[in-house]
């Protein structure tokens, strides 16, 4: 650490950017002043000395409350980083005094899960029982930004066309849509379809932010033809039950249609098309920087990569 970064370190503290953070929360130092249990005078000073330390104003005061300058905005991101840090510390620090070895932090995409996860993040288990895994289920774009802002030490996702953001990734597993349609529909005999034919349907799809309902959205707009996706869900097996009840068709994982026996009598027909062949990465901000808890896992689940078949070019 620099003379410089070091001086500036020792010129903020824990408990000004605690205050700070509850001033911005609650948009008014008062508030702040009675939720955090001191006086607003006193919060009214850190903050002072806060903005004299960064040698910058950082909040708008007016007659209603305070608003944050940009220089603000900038801090009140670092500050929440810096004390969900420590939280994570102490928490951590906690489960080690309790037998616990390790601590990792995963957000994956609901495909990831239902197909992978369980198997691999099981047999790891096995063999480091005393690491603790945290796993989030969040739509990609989500698992990108918690990666990004340090939320998540590692994300899996499938990229599609997001912007890394600098983010390194590296290949975890495949798979592959397939249409779901009742085993008594008009294409339950196909043996592939392209998804230009399935918009002439009604289509069970999940929430408007999944990777699989962009993927149909875009398409849908380069076939110039509408998409008519009359019900959103957020589950696999919630959409398996419409499409059993005669609510449209939709896109599902291959195996995770597999793994979903006894939903419905439903049955998939392969799509043509290839953006149907997905490539699900592991996601990090630096893999050789991760704890050594981080890059066992990443080892580990990187395995499925050699052993998964892989998209055709």
């Amino acid at each position: 650490m620099k003379n410089s970064e070091r001086s500036f370190a020792r010129r903020i503290d824990l408990t000004s950017l605690q205050l700070f953070v509850a001033v911005c929360e609650l948009g008014s130092i008062g508030r702040a002043a009675e939720r955090e249990y001191i006086a607003a005078s006193a919060v009214s000073k850190r903050l002072s000395d806060l903005e004299a330390a960064v040698d910058t104003a950082l909040l708008y005061r007016h007659s209603r409350g305070v608003t944050l300058t940009p220089a603000g905005e900038s801090l009140l991101h670092h500050a929440r980083n810096v004390l969900y840090g420590l939280e994570r510390m102490q928490g951590e620090l906690s489960e080690y005094a309790d037998g616990v070895r390790g601590h990792v932090r995963v957000h994956a995409t609901i495909s990831a899960i239902v197909q992978f996860l369980p198997e691999d993040l099981g047999a790891f288990s096995k063999d480091h029982p005393q690491i603790k895994i945290d796993l989030q289920e969040h739509l990609s774009a989500d698992v990108l930004q918690a990666v990004h802002e340090g939320t998540a030490d590692i994300g899996i996702c499938n990229m599609g066309q997001a912007n890394t953001n600098g983010l390194q990734t590296r290949p975890y597993r495949t798979d592959k849509l397939v249409l779901v349609v009742p085993q008594d529909h008009i294409l339950a005999q196909r043996e592939a379809i392209g998804f230009e034919e399935v918009l002439e349907w009604d289509i069970v799809g999940l929430h408007g932010g999944s990777s699989i309902s962009l993927a149909m959205r875009g398409a849908a707009a380069r076939s110039g033809h509408p998409l008519h996706q009359r019900i959103q869900v957020t589950s696999l097996d919630a959409m398996c039950r419409m499409i059993d009840n005669g609510l449209g068709v939709g896109l599902i994982p291959d195996r995770a249609f597999e793994l979903m026996h006894g939903v419905g009598n439903l049955t998939c027909v392969p799509l043509t098309d290839s953006w149907a062949q997905r490539t699900l990465s592991l996601v990090a901000r630096d893999f050789d920087a991760l704890p050594v808890t981080s890059r066992l896992l990443v080892e580990h689940l990187a395995k499925g990569w050699v052993s998964s078949p892989k998209v055709a070019p």
